[in-house]
């Protein structure tokens, strides 16, 4: 079954909203800065934004406060992302449009702030006694409430490939005739597990981070959020994009270090390639998860070299808008998304000296071109890949 896609958008440090994230892209203006986030004392660079600062909750929506569902209902609001689901649910109805969210902190960082704030009893104050953010379902609930689908809601939470995964099980969805539509996204915010986590497993790194780049030395963390509507074709008459083919792998190496040969990756990008029934050669820009450490990128380089010739553009975005971690994945693909759209293909920032051990080289600078097959990979913690093919509903 042909899946269209529908409207989507994205909210990152590199910009609120798609324009605004075209804007960086094109000016080669990354969303990174030194850390600043309240209370953290950490020496590296962060994606922060803003914007959520302003930002307040409606009232029927105040008992999920959380900085991740501002964050969220930020993200919702941008590029008529809520009118265009609106006019779907009108056709189809709320309870036959399904939600996947893909997270990997959830709210955590509220759970957080309620431990800094404790009575003297040692409990949590009124305003933090919110059990449904206490979940890694909270922003697959937190969607349903602030859009008002009434379909099947779901979460899911496989480290940096989750909100990659939210189109493959919405594919499923779909084609069993579970729903007729799935609003698919991810969302993931700074909070202080993350930042000391990585830091703990010293993987990040005190200077702006250079993917693929000879001195790279680690990641930068940021936040963001994507929405996308996946749908039957004939709902979307005037879709522009289709899901051609997904794959997931679980390889289980190692908990945090990718399996060496990158097996687990091929088998997700060969599985891709088999449901989209296209060839490596067809494929004409990658979007790589390239984090900048320095096992991931020299790894994922070797998965490129295996499958593809340099007929093959690649390059990682992280430079613009850091790791995004569960957002990563659906981030990513909605600018692969608009390099279809666009025909601008981004190039890899702050990377100035390519790694010479790399088995493949990726693309530096941006180059406008017209491109019709696409592909975008996500690799999480424990080998859990998952990597996605998009073209035009055209052919």
């Amino acid at each position: 079954m042909l899946l269209a896609i529908g409207n989507y958008t994205a909210t990152t440090a590199a910009g609120v909203g798609l324009a605004a994230m075209h804007e960086s892209i094109v000016a080669r203006k990354s969303g990174l800065r030194p850390n600043d986030l309240e209370g953290c004392d950490l020496d590296t660079w962060i994606g922060r934004i803003e914007m959520l600062q302003a930002i307040s909750l409606p009232p029927h929506l105040q008992y999920l406060l959380s900085r991740d569902n501002l964050l969220a209902w930020l993200g919702l609001q941008q590029d008529g992302f809520l009118e265009s689901l609106a006019q779907l649910t009108g056709q189809v109805g709320a309870d036959r449009v399904g939600v996947i969210m893909g997270t990997s902190t959830s709210s955590i960082g509220r759970t957080e702030e309620a431990y800094t704030k404790l009575l003297p009893s040692g409990v949590f104050s009124e305003e933090y006694r919110q059990p449904e953010l206490l979940s890694l379902h909270a922003p697959g609930a937190f969607v349903s409430a602030a859009t008002g689908l009434l379909g099947p809601s779901m979460t899911i939470s496989t480290a940096c490939s989750s909100s990659a995964k939210v189109f493959a099980s919405a594919s499923r969805w779909i084609s069993h005739g579970l729903v007729d539509a799935v609003l698919v996204g991810g969302v993931d915010s700074l909070c202080m597990s993350i930042l000391y986590g990585f830091n703990s497993l010293e993987l990040l790194s005190s200077n702006i981070c250079r993917p693929f780049d000879r001195h790279r030395n680690g990641i930068n963390i940021g936040e963001g959020c994507g929405f996308a509507i996946l749908a039957r074709a004939d709902l979307l008459p005037d879709a522009e994009f289709a899901l051609l083919g997904y794959g997931e792998s679980s390889d289980a190496y190692h908990m945090s270090h990718p399996h060496p040969e990158g097996e687990g990756a091929v088998a997700a990008i060969d599985q891709a390639l088999e449901r989209a029934q296209v060839s490596a050669d067809e494929i004409e820009y990658v979007n790589l998860h390239g984090t900048a450490s320095q096992a991931n990128d020299r790894i994922e380089a070797h998965v490129l070299a295996q499958r593809f010739s340099r007929r093959t553009l690649a390059s990682s975005t992280k430079g613009w808008t850091g790791h995004a971690l569960g957002a990563a994945g659906i981030i990513e693909a909605i600018i692969t998304l608009q390099a279809l759209r666009n025909g601008l293909i981004p190039g890899t920032l702050n990377c100035e000296e390519q790694d010479p051990e790399a088995a493949f080289k990726v693309l530096i600078e941006n180059v406008y071109m017209p491109i019709n097959k696409v592909m975008t990979n996500s690799f999480g913690f424990g080998g859990n890949n998952a990597t996605l093919i998009f073209g035009r509903m055209d052919g």
